[in-house]
């Protein structure tokens, strides 16, 4: 266990969560009542980029906080009785267990609300996070000069120290790797130095991420803790915004780091790769016509390359087998029984009947895989479809209502295709479906509500994870008995196989007309058009794969379980698909220690992940939560069904009915543990206790005389391209949703 982690420890003897009221047992006559502390952070912000940063963070993983608007004049005052308060019993609640502050001189130097900050920090052991501060001698630091350094960083590589990769960041194998995605604009900007020689007295700084230090052979602290005065103080001295890359690595230490390891909340990075019209054909694209065979107006010779359709074959497939086991990722397959009749016909001869050599490789390994119902023969299960114009619109009975497909067609489409999958040995589970182009569900411009016999038929069939568009609409909803799961589909196209068509239409689609594009791009307020049109040989794995393993990657880094979509022709002839997940993984392992893995859950356990996020969510923001720790035992009520999520240091357990052995509390990972936990049966809330630590000094012991408060010097604004996400590359209309909420 880490440096913060083994302290979390230390803290374990008495905090309190109250988001609500929670009732406190009186104490023996001549005892000094322990403190307690909330599992709350209280959050100084100045609408900046870095704050948002941390507040993404912790909506993120589901840590309840206070945000107070520095500037607003109708704010509480930071004072001790908006700090603290007394309970019934007579012991103080400390409301906040940890604080971010916009700056290390955010509340003034001097000031009232600065000196009740320090003394609650003092008197109550609560961290302290300096989100983007100047470096200079107030922190610890030498200014940034001889050797220093304040600037740009784009491109440049920062590290772990010996004392962050043993504390909150120990989770952090490689380098942390700042962003430059565009080389003429600022991407990150930030301030290096190196610590004092000479501290204050009782002080030190210890950096815990640093980075060389341009034309000096020493390393400038860029994350560091500052401990002074009695408190600790981590002092980030660059500015970010929460989409990049490196504060996407540096967030969960971040966190954990302020918390002392133990926090509501629960993170994951996560990795499904969902794979839409197995056993299907697809139509592919035309390089010379610039469109797809099939489309309206695409006169696809008959017999050419042009109107080949692509499909996997049995080889496909035992590549696919190969990389899951390379890889540890499962793929989720969606198969439409339909596409395999289909070639099993046009394989029959007047004396032999056909087979389907795919779906009998698939059968034969259908341990490897996990399989989704795509339903049979692929229908649009939204309105009827009138086609005979473009773009399509919905058809309407004579009185001008709209037409939809019935329940009893949405259901024969769903059961069919189960009824065939069982007969041909794939174990579809029954309670995942995924639907032709996500129909049935609502799609703008053309179908602006879902199919009102969807949720019914969902309902009846026992679907409990519907995949829907992340495109269309991020966040999961319930439809009838079924949570939408949004998918991301990238661009690597459906109707590529091969690396040359892929690129031929990722440039008819990002140039210009006058370099030979469609020009679309160019009108478009969500894609962004190509300098130059990449080179149909080199120009997918130069460009497209790290652009899209890119973009990916964020959302990995993000929290979000919720599928990267492919398609099954991505996976055929020049398996288009691996070259991209390969560099997820690659970039993802090089960061990260194998006590931090990929998570890879299937449909059905992503909608479970979503609606335990989304019941969180709620009751925080109802207020229907009461947690506290008390004695190194931590306590959370929540409405019944609501599950808890808890992080904590390794070795702690969850407190079961007397008689019963106590259980893990939650899963390894990134060096401790976490998990959705619930009440045991006969239990009202959730108790987890935390590994033997060291008593506790009554509240007050713990604080120092300070010194007179050192004047903050306020650095060089960042330029205001820091503040703004830049696009990972064309069509990336979305950044990553850092903020869950």
């Amino acid at each position: 266990m880490g440096f913060s982690k083994r302290w979390a420890a230390a803290l374990a003897a008495g905090s309190l969560l109250a988001l609500g009221a929670a009732p406190v047992a009186a104490h023996a006559a001549g005892t000094t009542p322990a403190y307690r502390t909330d599992l709350r952070v209280l959050v100084i912000d100045d609408g900046g980029p870095s704050v948002a940063s941390i507040t993404a963070e912790l909506t993120s993983e589901g840590v309840p906080f206070t945000d107070l608007l520095v500037g607003n004049a109708n704010r509480p005052t930071i004072n001790a009785a908006f700090l603290t308060a007394t309970l019934p019993d007579g012991s103080t609640e400390a409301q906040y267990q940890a604080v971010v502050l916009s700056s290390a001189g955010a509340l003034g130097a001097g000031t009232a609300e600065s000196a009740a900050l320090l003394s609650y920090e003092q008197a109550y052991n609560v961290r302290q996070v300096d989100a983007d501060t100047y470096s200079q001698p107030s922190v610890g630091l030498n200014w940034p000069q001889n050797p220093g350094y304040l600037g740009s960083l784009d491109g440049m590589a920062a590290a772990t120290t010996a004392a962050g990769a043993a504390g909150a960041f120990d989770y952090l194998k490689g380098p942390v790797p700042f962003e430059q995605l565009n080389p003429s604009v600022v991407e990150s900007y930030g301030f290096l130095s190196t610590p004092l020689a000479t501290q204050a007295a009782g002080a030190s700084f210890t950096p815990l991420v640093d980075v060389p230090i341009p034309n000096s052979t020493a390393r400038g602290s860029l994350l560091g803790d500052y401990h002074h005065d009695g408190i600790d103080e981590l002092v980030i001295t660059f500015a970010y915004n929460q989409y990049q890359q490196q504060w996407r690595l540096l967030a969960r230490g971040v966190v954990d780091w302020m918390t002392q390891g133990v926090h509501l909340g629960f993170d994951r990075d996560y990795l499904a790769v969902q794979v839409q019209n197995v056993l299907n054909t697809d139509s592919r694209w035309s390089t010379t016509l610039k469109c797809t065979a099939g489309d309206a107006g695409c006169k696809v010779a008959a017999g050419s390359p042009d109107s080949v359709p692509i499909r996997l074959t049995a080889a496909d497939v035992d590549a696919a087998k190969a990389w899951e086991a390379a890889n540890g990722i499962t793929l989720d397959l969606a198969v439409d029984g339909a596409g395999s009749d289909a070639a099993a016909a046009a394989a029959t001869t007047p004396t032999a009947p056909g087979t389907d050599p795919t779906a009998a490789e698939l059968a034969a390994n259908a341990a490897s895989f996990r399989f989704a119902n795509a339903t049979y023969g692929h229908p649009f299960l939204g309105c009827v479809q009138n086609t005979t114009v473009v773009p399509w619109t919905c058809a309407t009975d004579g009185t001008g209502a709209i037409q939809w497909t019935s329940q009893a067609a949405i259901t024969s489409a769903v059961q069919s295709n189960l009824t065939w999958a069982q007969a041909k040995g794939l174990p579809v589970d029954p309670s995942e479906l995924v639907t032709a182009q996500n129909s049935g569900l609502a799609l703008a411009p053309q179908q602006t509500a879902d199919n009102p016999s969807l949720a019914p038929a969902l309902t009846a069939l026992g679907v409990t994870a519907l995949a829907s568009n992340g495109s269309a609409e991020s966040a999961s909803r319930q439809v009838g008995s079924a949570t939408t799961v949004p998918g991301h589909p990238s661009d690597v196209f459906h109707n590529a196989a091969t690396a040359a068509e892929e690129t031929d239409e990722y440039n008819w689609l990002y140039t210009s007309t006058a370099q030979g594009g469609s020009g679309a791009c160019s009108t478009s307020t969500t894609s962004t058009c190509l300098a130059a049109p990449l080179d149909t040989t080199t120009g997918f794995a130069s460009s497209i794969v790290p652009t899209e393993a890119r973009i990916a990657l964020a959302r990995v880094l993000g929290n979000d379980p919720t599928p990267e979509v492919l398609y099954q022709g991505n996976f055929a002839e020049d398996r288009i698909a691996y070259p991209v997940l390969n560099q997820i993984l690659s970039s993802y392992q090089g960061f990260f220690n194998t006590n931090t893995p990929v998570v890879n859950l299937r449909l059905k356990d992503i909608a479970t992940q979503e609606q335990h996020q989304a019941a969180w969510n709620a009751a925080l923001a109802a207020g229907t939560v009461t947690a506290y720790q008390s004695s190194g035992t931590v306590t959370v009520t929540a409405p019944a069904g609501v599950q808890v999520p808890v992080t904590a240091p390794s070795g702690t357990v969850q407190v079961q009915p007397t008689g019963t052995a106590s259980t893990t509390a939650g899963a390894a990972y990134a060096g401790e543990l976490s998990g959705w936990l619930a009440p045991a049966a006969g239990q009202s809330a959730v108790t987890v206790q935390l590994p033997a630590a060291p008593a506790q000094p009554p509240a007050g012991q713990a604080v120092r005389t300070a010194a007179a408060a050192p004047v903050t010097v306020a650095g060089p604004k960042a330029p205001a391209t820091v503040r703004v996400p830049l696009p990972f590359g064309p069509g990336d209309t979305t950044r990553i949703r850092a903020d869950r909420g």
